[in-house]
């Protein structure tokens, strides 16, 4: 199975004419994004040295100019999930979530977690069912049991949804 790689931030806008950038840090201390190992790009191809001088803004390596800096906006930054911490009893990383069965409270199977979005306002579980895909709020009444190590989730579709699909079969 390939490694699974976590966003752990975003390169932004350019700061200053000499390389600078503004970056965006998802990990629980901004400033120790670098010191997960080696930051790459999505496929994990390129790798990116960076120094981060105060929160929100980094030195990039080989980045001298505010033109290269640019190239850089948007660029998003992973780390292998191996060199991550393990998350506190109750945590978990979203991208541990894809792959896991999605059962309902008897246990029987609903489908597979396929992705996990979060737009800002909050995490959204997508569930690949037989009827196709399901969108699931990942809060504790909605996703009340998740066990990674067993491979699933206990999930309790809202009522709205329940009765959505009742109507589509009649």
């Amino acid at each position: 199975m390939p490694q699974k790689r976590i966003l752990v931030g975003e390169i932004g806008r350019p700061h200053g004419v000499r390389g600078l950038v503004k970056l965006r840090s998802f990990t629980a201390d901004p400033i120790a994004i670098a010191s997960y190992g080696p930051l790459t790009d999505e496929a994990g191809a390129q790798r990116y040295a960076i120094t981060v001088l105060a929160e929100g803004l980094a030195k990039v390596e080989g980045v001298a100019d505010r033109d290269a800096a640019a190239k850089l906006t948007g660029l998003k930054l992973y780390v292998e999930r191996e060199a991550l911490p393990p998350p506190e009893e109750e945590e978990f990383y979203l991208a541990d979530l894809v792959g896991l069965a999605a059962r309902d409270l008897a246990g029987e199977p609903l489908g597979m977690v396929r992705e996990v979005e979060d737009h800002g306002g909050g995490a959204i579980l997508v569930v690949e069912t037989s009827r196709g895909e399901m969108l699931l709020p990942f809060t504790k009444a909605v996703v009340p049991v998740v066990d990674v190590t067993a491979g699933f989730v206990t999930v309790l579709p809202p009522a709205e949804l329940l009765v959505a699909e009742e109507a589509d079969a009649e």
